[in-house]
């Protein structure tokens, strides 16, 4: 009799520990990678942690979009939070565990064409100009280390384009993809807007756990990216290759 007791009270254990971990809360915010699409979030970035859930076993969790501020701090404080697409810093090293890179951009700093005024030769003269920013990004910490004080902090990506548009920013910093999407959703040809300057710096972004996210958790997750990574999966995905 004494072996069924002891499975009952270990799968009672087990359930205990599963419970105690909780779903996976996913937190993200709107980019080119990750945006609403009919009322569900959806992407290639999203569709590549989508993948790695699945494949390590954590279908039981939801994924909400936020302004960039929110979804980093919720990651920064609550457990069992998988935060994405987030750039990997020296400055964050300590404060995630780290899955894996989905993708790495470059980003330029954008002006209207029109604007003859704007001249851009290197970092230092963007400091002469209005930067808009969205807040607690890493181009916000970036500009910030980097001395720039003329810095204009908005929620969204959406209403830091829209401060370009009305004069209110003269410099936007964003990855090419992102300000072509942002364009064909004001209307607006790409070609009135001009990239003016490119730091030397290509950014790595990631999805991470939280730190105090259970550790089985952050193990599964880390080998299945791996696995999704060695076989192309990431890589078709990102591509819109299904």
């Amino acid at each position: 009799m004494m072996r069924p007791i002891f499975w009952i009270a270990f799968s009672l254990a087990m359930l205990d520990a599963v419970a105690q971990a909780g779903p996976v809360r996913v937190v993200t915010e709107e980019t080119a990678y990750s945006y609403l699409k009919d009322g569900k979030v959806s992407g290639p970035a999203t569709e590549v942690v989508d993948a790695t859930l699945k494949r390590a076993g954590l279908g039981d969790y939801q994924i909400g979009m936020y302004p960039w501020a929110r979804a980093y701090d919720m990651a920064l404080q609550d457990p069992g939070v998988l935060v994405y697409l987030i750039a990997r810093t020296s400055e964050r090293e300590a404060l995630f565990r780290w899955v894996g890179e989905i993708l790495r951009i470059d980003y330029h700093f954008y002006k209207l064409r029109e604007r003859d005024d704007i001249q851009v030769p290197d970092l230092n003269a963007a400091k002469a100009y209005r930067v808009g920013v969205l807040r607690d990004d890493v181009r916000h910490q970036y500009l910030q280390s980097n001395g720039f004080e003329k810095i204009v902090v908005t929620a969204h990506n959406s209403d830091n384009f829209k401060r370009l548009l009305h004069g209110q920013v003269d410099l936007v910093p964003m990855p090419e993809r992102d300000m072509i999407a942002l364009c064909e959703e004001a209307g607006l040809d790409p070609g009135e807007v001009q990239r003016v300057f490119t730091p030397n710096t290509s950014t790595q972004l990631y999805m991470a756990y939280s730190r105090q996210t259970d550790d089985d958790i952050v193990l599964r997750t880390q080998a299945a990216f791996e696995q999704l990574q060695a076989d192309g999966t990431v890589a078709d995905l990102m591509a819109g290759h299904h």
